[in-house]
Order: C-alpha cells, then structure tokens, then sequence
C-alpha cells in the first residue's frame, strides 16, 4: 500500500505503508544508530516523534523480551529505507511489523532518508504525518498541527513503583525513564523507588533514599525545571545526585549554564565525547537537544566530558556537592557499554 510522509515545508515523500494503517503526525527525528531499532522504537524520550532510520534497513532481528526500553512504545511513526518482513521462526522473537500492527504504530519503507537527513540538517524541529494522501487537504492539516508541550507529564508514571534490590535506596524520578537505566542500577544492587515527574521533597524524605536520579525523557527543561528546583533546593549537595539527559539539561539548567540548542537534535548511538581528565573517548548514545556552553562555567568541575562533534559540554562531576549529570545514556541501549562506568562512579558517590 502506497503511503506518504508529509512534511510541514510542503514536501512529500512516497513510500510502501507496513505497520498500523493509520495517520499519524510528530516531530520527525533523524536515528542514526546502525542496531538497537527495538530499544529506539521503545524508548520513551522518542515520545511524540517520528522516527527516521539512517541505517539501510531495519528488522532482521526481530522484536525480543528483553530490549524493550518501555512496554508500550509511544513514537508516533516509523521511517525506514527498507525493512526485513522475514526473521527466523524463532519463537521469541516477534516480526516487526506484527509488532508496529499490535501497537498501532504505523510506518513507511522505500523512503530516502538521507533526503530526509538534509532536510533537518539546518532545523531543530520540523513537523511530519503520515498519511495516505498527499493533496493539499493533507498539507494544510500537517500545518495546522500543534506538537503537543508538557512531554514528560504525559509520559512519566503517575504512581510510584519499586524496582527492589538489597541495596542502597535510590529514588529515580521519571521524566521518561528507560528499562536499561534501571537494569544498570540492579546490576550494581540498587534498590530504585521510581517516583513521578512531580515528586515532592516529602516523598524522597519518606523513601530515607541514600541518592537520587533523575532520568532522561522527551520534555523542554523549561517544563520540568519548576518541579525540580525544591528537589535540587532540599537535596543539592547532601544527597547524590545523577542526571541523565533531560536530568543532565535539569541540573546545568539548576547551577545556571548556558545551554544551546543542537541543530538537529542528537538521536543515536555514534556521538563520541571525552573526558578532559585523560583524553578517553567514549562512543555514547544520546537523545537530547541541548547541551552546555563551555564558556558559562564558573563551577569546580571534578569531571569534564566534551562532545567532540560540537565542542559542548555533554557531562561533568562535581565531587564536593556529590553531583555526576551526562546528556549522554551511561546505559546505551542503543549503544554500547563505553561509558557504563558512570553508575559505578555514581555508586562510589554514594559510600
């Protein structure tokens, strides 16, 4: 079935529909990771956007138990220059455009994204829908659509939950958390309380958490700083405190750097950063569209990771307020464990 991914600048790209044979509209964003397309799918930062795969193609290995960063994937579309309709008959694993019907998702293969990479080359946000009509009924809609604010109140949870261990008590609060985050704590014997975006002092206190996390998620840090700034005011230099992506933009944004907008945005698992301490690059991954203007720094930083691509400032450690915050997921997924050592980093903070 013929579809078509329309564009808000009056451009229109044709392509075969699989998935959920639905229109949907987004912000469309570039991923640019070559594996981890069912991490990527599912993680929930990617809330609200549709998604285009720079990779060659998409699928051969299927859906799997295991890589899902939420259960309930909430990208609003799927671009791919091709897709594997054909996986092993394993069991376990499920074929990807069951899995984008089961979730009402719906998607388009046969499209050119390194078009579609040109296009966000120079513009942070563009809006897209996809859709079966490329009339100008179909592009007055995509210009009429207003992209939904206030991210991370939709997608945080709304109640608090345990991931338990035997551990320290760590509370995480969820500006759209992924899975892996909390694996990675597991794996050290973290015992995590996940708390909503909105948590309040009192909920930490009542936890007698030894740390705090804030996540990484899809929201503007001008949406969430509000609910932060009495965490940041009770806990700042008392308690631990990890941020991670958007926790990372939370934290800067609390200690007042300048942060600078990323055009396009970071979405993928190929962004190198080093450690200015010993010249170590990692590869990292990264969601995120901000990150911090060197020259604003009027802090003791213990730590200093730069992104190599924009000469910005992607992580920082200040050891005597107990403070460790990267634009970069320590986690991967998608990605690999590079920079996994940040946890442990975070875990020495905390004897």
């Amino acid at each position: 079935m013929k579809r078509y991914l329309i564009l808000e600048d009056g451009t229109a790209f044709s392509g075969h529909g699989f998935g959920a044979p639905i229109t949907a509209t987004g912000e469309l964003a570039i991923q640019t990771s070559n594996f981890g397309y069912q991490e990527a799918i599912s993680d929930p930062a990617n809330f609200g956007k549709i998604l285009a795969f720079t990779t060659p193609m998409i699928g051969g290995s299927g859906i799997n138990a295991i890589d899902y960063e939420s259960i309930d994937p909430s990208v609003r579309g799927i671009i791919a220059n091709d897709i594997a309709f054909h996986i092993s008959a394993n069991p376990t694993f499920q074929d990807l455009n069951d899995f984008l019907k089961e979730k009402r998702i719906p998607a388009i293969y046969g499209v050119d994204t390194r078009a579609l990479v040109q296009k966000l080359k120079n513009k942070q946000v563009i809006k897209a829908s996809i859709m079966d009509t490329n009339d100008a009924h179909a592009f007055d809609q995509i210009k009429a659509l207003v992209l939904p604010k206030n991210k991370t109140a939709q997608i945080s949870t709304t109640h608090p939950y345990a991931a338990p261990n035997v551990g320290k008590t760590v509370a995480v609060i969820d500006l759209g958390l992924k899975h892996s985050l909390l694996r990675s704590l597991s794996l050290r014997k973290i015992n995590s309380v996940v708390l909503p975006y909105n948590a309040s002092i009192y909920d930490i206190i009542n936890l007698r958490a030894d740390a705090i996390v804030i996540s990484n998620g899809p929201g503007r840090v001008e949406e969430v700083a509000p609910f932060l700034k009495p965490v940041f005011d009770k806990f700042y230099g008392k308690l631990p405190i990890l941020g991670i992506g958007l926790g990372f933009l939370a934290i800067s944004n609390f200690l007042n750097l300048e942060l600078l907008d990323l055009i396009p945005a970071y979405n993928g698992s190929n962004f190198p950063v080093i450690e200015q301490t010993n010249n170590r690059i990692w590869q990292t991954a990264m969601n995120i569209d901000q990150l911090v203007v060197p020259d604003s720094l009027s802090l003791n930083l213990s730590r200093k990771y730069f992104d190599l691509k924009s000469d910005l400032l992607a992580g920082f450690s200040i050891k005597d307020d107990k403070v460790l915050a990267t634009a970069f997921n320590p986690e991967g997924s998608p990605g690999n464990f590079d920079a996994a050592s940040i946890y442990d980093q975070f875990l020495n903070m905390m004897e």
